[in-house]
């Protein structure tokens, strides 16, 4: 006879949750976390993440009760490990004696022995190799194939929580909405009269070139009566400013020291995003923002966001198809779907 899931069979009253990367990664997080907040609407969820996860844990408060800052493993690449933390860190945890100990960090090479060490009294994630099902430890072949949200989402399916739908979400507050007022940023645009261009990306040889970017924003302003609005941090001004300087049109540079959150209130009213393949597009993609989104390393089939009419992503690792860019922004501005002939091939990505 075949046992219950996991969670029918626990009921844990506290979980926590391991997950230490950056914010397109955890974006796609929240469809997981929301099934399993459905599933466990009375348990206490904590996330362990990176230090600057706080914030997201904020935002989806909804989902997750408690944030715990992780200091590091020396074999994974995301920060640095702090070790002089690493010894109060897991006593801590352990301390705590958690239900469930849930590894989302992907194929448990090395975050298994990482949430094992948590002391939770059962733990579930993926593994490579068959399954393993015991009273205390349950653990899923890694699903090599799919987009990422589908991936985390499968782990919670099996665990028993049903699914709450693969739809990713980006919820803004009114601190948001006041800290992107008070900035003076875009000032004067109109919900709808402007297009946003992210010419940053986490790394920068993920980055579409400064010049194509202008490329295709003077097409669309010309073409479609738009402003253009460059975003990205403060970091990134050198790029938004190359941008610029390549430009016959006048864009408004937003680049600037605000939140993502304010950020997100600018996208929130633009008509369309053209970006790299960053956390950027799963913005856009939980603000129903449509998007162009160019690729030129990741895995498309696993980051590209699964609504493949509203946001078109485009395979350039040579910075030579600024046409299509340019064919997929049209389609999206004027409301209908390329020619599936032009796209042959190509079909669902471009």
């Amino acid at each position: 006879m075949s046992r219950r899931p996991l969670l029918q069979r626990l009921d844990p009253p506290s979980v926590v949750v391991f997950r230490a990367l950056h914010l397109g990664d955890m974006l796609c997080t929240v469809p997981a976390l929301r099934s399993l907040r459905a599933a466990l609407p009375r348990a206490h969820i904590a996330l362990v993440g990176l230090p600057w996860a706080q914030q997201f844990a904020d935002r989806f408060a909804a989902y997750v009760d408690e944030f715990i800052p992780f200091p590091g493993h020396p074999l994974l690449p995301e920060q640095p490990a702090r070790q002089d933390t690493l010894a109060r860190f897991y006593n801590r945890l352990c301390a705590r004696r958690f239900a469930l100990a849930i590894q989302l960090h992907g194929n448990g090479d090395i975050s298994n022995d990482i949430v094992t060490a948590f002391g939770a009294q059962a733990m579930a994630g993926f593994c490579r190799g068959p399954a393993v099902n015991r009273d205390s430890l349950v653990l899923f072949p890694y699903p090599e194939i799919g987009a990422e949200p589908e991936r985390l989402q499968s782990l919670m399916t099996q665990l028993g929580a049903t699914p709450a739908g693969t739809h990713l979400e980006f919820p803004l507050s009114r601190q948001d909405e006041e800290e992107l007022q008070a900035s003076g940023i875009g000032q004067g645009l109109e919900p709808g009269d402007y297009l946003c261009i992210h010419p940053g990306a986490r790394t920068r040889d993920k980055c579409w070139p400064p010049s194509r970017f202008a490329e295709v924003g003077d097409r669309l302003a010309a073409e479609f009566g738009l402003q253009v609005v460059l975003t990205g941090s403060a970091a990134e001004r050198d790029l938004t400013a190359e941008v610029a300087a390549h430009m016959h049109h006048t864009p408004i540079d937003a680049a600037a020291p605000i939140s993502i959150g304010a950020m997100a209130v600018l996208l929130r009213d633009a008509r369309l995003l053209l970006c790299n393949d960053t956390g950027v597009s799963h913005i856009a993609s939980g603000l129903k923002l449509k998007s162009v989104v160019v690729f030129s390393k990741a895995d498309i089939a696993r980051w590209a966001p699964l609504d493949r009419m509203a946001h078109r992503c485009i395979w350039d690792p040579g910075a030579e198809r600024a046409k299509v860019v340019l064919q997929h922004a049209r389609a999206l501005l004027s409301d209908t779907a390329p020619s599936r002939q032009r796209s042959v091939g190509m079909w669902p990505y471009w």
